[in-house]
Order: C-alpha cells, then sequence, then structure tokens
C-alpha cells in the first residue's frame, strides 16, 4: 500500500525565490531513523548525473536551502543533487549504501526549492549486499535490485511522503527520477536491523546509539530542536544538533524524554552531554529506566519507573560521565531523561551489555 501526502499548492508566480513552501503534514513513519543519513554514515555511492548540483548534497541534514544569486560555473546553485537537462532516452538514478541495514518503512523525496526543474515522478529500488566493493556497474542486471516505492508522482518544492511495506532487510537503495532534474534530499526511514548474536555479551556497547537501534519515542517538548538528536553519533555540531525545549516559566517545571534501547541490557555508564548549550543547558538532570515488552504501554504509563541516576547538577558545553552515581542495576529496556527546568542535551549515551 502506498501513502501519498497532499496538500493545496500555495506558489507564487513572482520571483522564483519567493514561491511559497508547500507544507506537508508528516507521517507517522517519518519519526523512525533515517537509515540514510548523512551523519548516521549513509552514502551516496554512485549517479548517473549531477552536472548541476553533487549527488552527496542528498542525504546531507535539513531540506537544503537557497541563496539567491550564487551561481557556479555550470549554473545556478542549488542545495541538493541535480542532474541536466536529458537530450536522450533514458533517466537518471542515484545509488545509495544506508548507514546501516534496517527495514525501511517509508520515504520522503524532498524537491525543496526546485520548481521549474524538479522531476515529475521517482521510484525507488533496494537489495541487500554483504559486499559492495565488489560492484564494478551498478546497472548490472545480475544486481537483484526489487522495487520498492513504483514510479510516483513528484510535487515540485515539497516534501513527497511515500510508504513502503517491506518486510525485508536492505542495505542499499536506488532511487530513479524521470526523466532528470533536481532532488534536494532523500529520507529513507525505517527500523535499523543489527545481529545481536554477533556481539560478544561482555561488550560494552552504547545501546541508546540510533547505528544501534536506539530511538526516541515522545517527549514533552521540542520546541527547538529534535529529540531524535539525542541519539546521534559523534558530539553535536551546533546548538541545534540536539534536544532543545522551550524556556518554561512554570514553577518546578520538568521537561522530559523517552528512548527506546537498541536491545535491552544492562547500565553500567551513562554520558549526558550539553555540547554547545552554554547559556540554555539545564540546571539539573535525573534519568529513570523501566522493562517492557510493550512501547504503548511505556509510553501511556503502564511500567515501573525506577531511578537510575538521582538529579545530578549539569554544566554548560560539557560531557558528564556517570559510574559511580548509577543505582538500581537490572536489565532495562526504555529510559526517561528528566530535566530541570527545562533546556538543551546534545547526546545521551547509554553504555551497557546486551541481556
Amino acid at each position: 500500500m502506498l501513502i501519498k501526502i497532499h496538500s493545496k499548492n500555495l506558489y507564487c508566480t513572482m520571483a522564483f525565490e519567493k514561491v511559497t513552501e508547500i507544507i506537508k503534514t508528516a507521517p507517522s513513519f517519518a519519526q523512525l531513523t533515517d537509515l540514510a543519513a548523512e551523519r548516521l554514515g549513509g552514502k551516496v555511492l554512485f549517479a548517473t548525473d549531477d552536472f548541476f548540483a553533487e549527488k552527496e548534497n542528498l542525504i546531507k541534514p535539513g531540506r537544503g536551502i537557497f541563496i539567491t544569486d550564487k551561481y557556479t560555473d555550470r549554473g545556478k546553485w542549488m542545495d541538493g543533487w541535480e542532474s541536466r537537462r536529458k537530450r536522450t532516452p533514458g533517466h537518471d538514478w542515484a545509488v545509495i549504501k544506508l548507514a546501516t541495514s534496517g527495514k525501511i518503512k517509508g520515504f520522503d523525496v524532498d524537491t525543496n526549492y526546485f520548481l521549474g526543474n524538479h522531476p515529475p515522478h521517482a521510484s525507488i529500488e533496494a537489495v541487500s549486499l554483504k559486499d559492495d566493493t565488489l560492484v564494478t556497474d551498478w546497472n548490472d542486471s545480475s544486481i537483484p535490485w526489487k522495487e520498492i516505492l513504483p514510479k510516483s508522482l513528484l510535487d515540485p518544492g515539497s516534501q513527497n511522503f511515500y510508504e513502503s511495506n517491506s518486510e525485508e532487510i536492505f542495505t542499499h537503495i536506488r532511487l530513479h527520477i524521470y526523466p532528470d532534474g533536481g532532488v534536494a534530499r532523500l529520507r529513507v526511514y525505517g527500523e535499523v536491523f543489527k545481529n545481536w548474536n554477533d556481539v560478544d555479551e561482555n561488550q560494552e556497547i552504547d545501546l541508546l546509539a540510533a547505528i544501534n537501534g536506539g530511538t526516541a519515542l515522545a517527549c514533552n517538548d521540542m520546541f527547538f530542536s529534535a529529540m531524535s538528536n539525542l541519539t546521534m553519533p559523534n558530539r553535536g555540531i551546533n546548538m541545534g544538533d540536539g534536544w532543545e525545549t522551550k524556556r518554561n516559566r512554570t514553577p518546578n517545571n520538568k521537561d522530559w524524554v523517552i528512548l527506546k534501547l537498541a536491545t535491552k541490557g544492562t547500565v553500567s555508564r551513562i554520558i549526558v552531554d550539553t555540547c554547545h548549550f552554554k547559556g540554555n543547558y539545564p540546571d539539573s538532570c535525573m534519568i529513570e529506566a523501566c522493562l517492557s515488552d510493550s512501547d504503548s504501554d511505556v509510553l501511556n504509563g503502564n511500567v515501573n519507573w525506577k531511578e537510575i541516576l538521582s538529579n545530578q547538577k549539569l554544566s554548560a558545553d560539557s560531557e558528564h560521565e556517570y559510574i559511580k552515581e548509577l543505582t538500581n542495576f537490572g536489565v532495562y529496556s526504555h529510559i526517561r531523561l528528566n530535566i530541570y527546568p527545562d533546556g538543551g542535551i546534545s547526546r545521551l549515551r547509554i553504555f551497557g551489555k546486551k541481556k
């Protein structure tokens, strides 16, 4: 089944850069991990043509920007992947290696700022490869590509959401555009697949890392930046690369976020990183954990939360590591980070062992 999210086109007929953005409501699958994201480790391996704008832009953060009067020696500078106007039969396509293997649940083929030059249609294929270094020709008919999104309409200057119901595990995708044009970003939303049988039971691992399958499920506020940033690799690149709530004037306020561990495990070490948050870091934090097989029970409060890290003072732009401070050791599946009274956290690391 395919889901296309439509909305009324709101076009301004004046200058290109003044065209009003088409706003669409994101479907639920857009809350899942973007398996193709560059910052997670995704790579664009090949494109038939990227004459006007580089293929690597497809998986960068954000939706792409527009800079008036910025040109290159090949034409207008565009923040996306753009091929030249095709004067021969055929169409353009690009191959992307996912950051991690996973089940693909949906796509966002975003044509932001591509208006008179967007592709009218797109389709997507996927494949699972053990070693892509053996591939010398991405158009080789022996590669068992499977179509997971049939040829579908693309709106200009818009997020184009489509659902994929495949339950297979894939490592690479191929985006086809018909016949040519520009796509600002491609998001491949899904569930990380990690073979936990390959992980030694004595190995300490970040149980919350997105690359391992950790996910942010819910929070009471993310006015300035998204809760999903908490599980990203590396330290934040700026203040927008974290989870930040709005200023709350309610006395004794507490903001919170609930996250699901990649697998059930024991917790041995926690890092709370306020990187880049200086005048807006939380005064303190407290962390709880629970064990449940049901995300719904966790979100509806039908679980027994245990405090594993008591209230700790925080400081600006710092990594705070906690080992001796941890309590209530056990096996857990979900984490709740509470911050007082509000503010921003860049990353949360929950180190432990699988169980």
